[in-house]
């Protein structure tokens, strides 16, 4: 089997990973191909600023439609709501955290206005002003280590990033403060993985789905359903999260803001795990009148 990956350090070791668990179970020799995507060569823009569907998996899509490789590993939140019919997610491995985390040498209190920070997510900075953190934003591309070292360096005060990305990379000594989700809500499909292939190649699909997590699998099924109910992608601050409450039903916050950091409109609501996509599609709903 081929495997289709970008070529950052979390990419490769989020594939690894994969590869690795795949293979303690089916004993598969999994080769890997490094492809370059548009968004890996876009480095000085605001994501949001830019056409940004598919802008970090497109080229890796196209090499397992062409049958290049026979699947692909992306991080989920990069996946767009619409996926070519062609494809399916044939497995959404156990989820890392979902969290927010602050990189900084200080903390969030002690953050003063005027401090910069390096983002290229509207979410984040729309949480910062529902906050009343009078920073300045700045463009900061880059991988993950990248990301930090220019935090370190001084050019930019303090950077939000996705803690499952620093748990992968064992680089969890540098976050200064966890976010729990409902302070800064997570991008739909943060923190978990798709594993994509051809929808025709039912072979492959019985191989990988054997390293499907069920509750994963529907707790973001039901947060990128919120998205496409909404048909937006990064050009809009939405936080959404799902996870199994203590009476085992699938519970679904999302909150809607605006550019400003002002909500919008928040919903909370559950359903039996079975019926992940129409909670997501009920709650999108009720978001989509406040748009």
């Amino acid at each position: 089997m081929k495997v289709g990956t970008r070529g950052s350090q979390l990419a490769l070791t989020q594939t690894k990973q994969t590869c690795q668990e795949l293979a303690n179970i089916t004993g598969e020799k999994i080769e890997i191909d490094i492809i370059k995507t548009k968004g890996d060569k876009i480095t000085n823009s605001q994501l949001y600023n830019m056409d940004s569907k598919g802008l970090f998996t497109r080229e890796l899509d196209s090499a397992v439609l062409n049958e290049e490789v026979d699947f692909a590993v992306h991080s989920l939140k990069d996946v767009p709501t619409e996926l070519d019919s062609d494809l399916t997610i044939a497995a959404v491995p156990t989820r890392e955290k979902p969290n927010e985390v602050l990189i900084s040498n200080k903390t969030w209190d002690e953050l003063e206005a005027g401090s910069s920070l390096g983002s290229s997510s509207l979410r984040r900075e729309a949480f910062c002003k529902y906050y009343n953190k009078e920073f300045k934003f700045k463009p900061l591309r880059g991988n993950v280590e990248t990301r930090i070292k220019k935090v370190l360096d001084g050019q930019a005060d303090a950077t939000l990033m996705a803690e499952a990305g620093l748990n992968r990379l064992g680089l969890t000594k540098y976050i200064k403060e966890e976010f729990p989700v409902d302070y800064i809500t997570p991008a739909a499909g943060q923190g978990a993985l798709a594993v994509i292939t051809r929808k025709d190649n039912k072979e492959i699909i019985n191989t990988l789905k054997k390293i499907d997590d069920y509750n994963s699998n529907k707790a973001v099924l039901a947060e990128k359903t919120v998205l496409y109910e909404l048909g937006i992608g990064c050009q809009w601050p939405l936080g959404s999260y799902a996870k199994l409450n203590k009476d085992n039903k699938l519970e679904l916050y999302s909150i809607l803001l605006n550019e400003d950091g002002e909500i919008l409109h928040q919903v909370k609501s559950a359903s039996s795990i079975r019926a992940a996509k129409e909670l997501g599609v009920k709650v999108g709903r009720e978001l989509l009148e406040y748009l």
